[in-house]
């Protein structure tokens, strides 16, 4: 959705709130798409802060169902997202450009509610999924989950300081 904030950048010290439903059912990261479960609208706050600047703030919750890093069974992973950023007007872009982050959401006075969220959202991203603290994660060699039980699968590692040593035997060579 986009929100057309020409009035806010051209008036000194105006504040305008906006609630608007965040409309995705997916967010893509890293070549992987994750559902979003649930979703609150995104709150936002627009205040003029100087002569085509703006300073926006807001929140919006979200829950996206993301597989376990080790055991690979959904997780619903519920974020939180406060957020706070200043805006550019079209012609101050000399401005923005000697920020930190670009204005990718912003097309000319149009502010792209869904692009800057799923800004926030890959910020905010969790480093590490887990569906338990302890989650056991699945075999190596059958791919069955450990959580639900053992496999039966041979787990034997060998030292392998004693490889050369191996060797030998199994070529029949003596020592």
């Amino acid at each position: 959705m986009l929100i057309n904030l020409a009035d806010v950048f051209t008036s000194e010290g105006k504040d305008r709130r906006e609630s608007v439903p965040f409309e995705a059912d997916r967010f893509s990261y890293m070549g992987n798409s994750y559902s979003i479960r649930e979703k609150s609208p995104a709150n936002l706050t627009f205040t003029n802060i100087g002569i085509g600047k703006i300073l926006t703030e807001g929140e919006i919750e979200l829950i996206l169902e993301i597989p376990c890093d080790r055991c690979l069974q959904s997780v619903d992973v519920p974020l939180k997202l406060k957020f706070e950023q200043e805006l550019f007007a079209p012609d101050l872009s000399e401005q923005a450009e000697g920020q930190d982050g670009q204005q990718d959401f912003m097309s000319g006075y149009e502010f792209d509610v869904e692009a800057f969220v799923n800004g926030e959202i890959l910020i905010n991203m969790p480093v590490k999924v887990l569906c338990k603290p302890d989650c056991k994660g699945i075999c190596k060699q059958c791919g069955h989950n450990l959580n639900e039980g053992e496999c039966g699968c041979d787990t034997f590692v060998p030292d392998p300081r004693m490889a050369a040593i191996k060797d030998i035997f199994n070529a029949g060579k003596e020592v």
